[in-house]
C-alpha cells in the first residue's frame, strides 16, 4: 500500500510518499487565502502521474469524527465541507497536524505531544489511541498557554525567558495530564538549549511518519478513514 502524506501549514504545504526519504519531500506555498481546491491542484502538480492507494492529511484546525470542526485560522475557507475522497479518488484520513506528528513520534505508553510553532499544538496518545487536544487555548496567567510559548512570546520575551516559560508549561502538563513522557516537536523545539525533565525532542519529519502509520492496523480504530460522501 503506497500512502501519500500531506502536511498543511500556514505558509506551505508539504507531501511525501511512503518509502521515500525526507530529501524527496515536495513543497508548495499556501497562505491566508489558500483553499482546498488549490491544495488538490498543487498535489497533482507535485506528484504528477505517480500512483498512491491512500492519503493522510495533517490539518491545522480541530478535527472531530474525521472532519474539520472549523475553518483554519491561517488559510482560506471551504475546508469543512470539502469532499476529500472524491478529490483524491482514494481513501483519505484527516487528522489535526499536531496529532499526525504525535503519531509519528509515539514510542508506546501514554505520550503528550506539544508542538512549539506559530502557536502550540497539543495531542495525547494512550495505547495507540489518539486524543486530539486544544489545550493551547486554556487560560493561563491572564492569557493562554499558547500566548506564553508561541512564536510571538519568543519574540516578545526573548529566547532565554521563552525557554523558561516552556519548561513551566511542560511541568504543569506533566503534573495534570500525567503522561509517561512529553515529546516537544514543531519548528521552535530546536530553540531549546536544554530539554525539560520528562521530555524529549521530536522531529518535524515525524509528521510524515505519522501519516504513514495511521494506516497500520493498530491505529485503525482511533483514526478511521473518511466515510464516502
Amino acid at each position: 500500500m503506497r500512502i501519500l502524506a500531506i502536511d498543511i501549514g500556514g505558509t506551505k504545504v508539504k507531501c511525501l510518499f511512503s518509502g521515500e526519504s525526507e530529501r524527496e519531500r515536495r513543497a508548495s506555498p499556501s497562505g491566508s487565502s489558500y483553499r482546498p481546491e488549490q491544495l488538490v491542484d498543487d498535489i497533482r502538480r507535485m506528484v504528477g502521474d505517480q500512483r498512491y492507494d491512500a492519503v493522510s492529511i495533517g490539518f491545522p484546525a480541530p478535527i472531530r469524527d474525521g472532519r474539520p470542526r472549523r475553518e483554519p485560522m491561517n488559510l482560506g475557507g471551504g475546508w469543512t465541507e470539502f469532499d476529500y475522497q472524491a478529490a483524491f479518488s482514494c481513501p483519505v484520513k484527516l487528522l489535526n497536524d499536531a496529532a499526525m506528528q504525535a503519531v509519528g513520534s509515539y514510542e508506546g505508553g501514554r505520550m503528550l505531544f506539544l508542538g512549539l510553532g506559530t502557536g502550540l499544538g497539543t495531542a495525547m496518545i494512550d495505547a495507540h489511541h489518539v486524543l486530539p487536544l486544544e489545550a493551547a487555548h486554556l487560560p493561563y496567567r491572564n492569557k493562554t498557554f499558547e500566548r506564553w510559548v508561541g512564536i510571538r512570546a519568543m519574540k516578545k520575551l526573548g529566547k532565554k525567558a521563552w525557554r523558561s516559560e516552556v519548561a513551566k508549561v511542560c511541568e504543569i502538563f506533566m503534573s495534570t495530564l500525567l503522561p509517561d513522557y512529553i515529546v516537544l516537536g514543531g519548528g521552535n523545539a530546536k530553540e531549546l538549549k536544554t530539554v525539560p525533565p520528562g521530555c524529549r525532542l521530536g522531529d518535524n519529519a515525524n509528521a510524515f511518519k505519522g501519516g504513514f502509520r495511521v494506516w497500520d492496523p493498530e491505529w485503525a480504530a482511533s483514526v478511521p478513514p473518511l466515510r464516502k460522501s
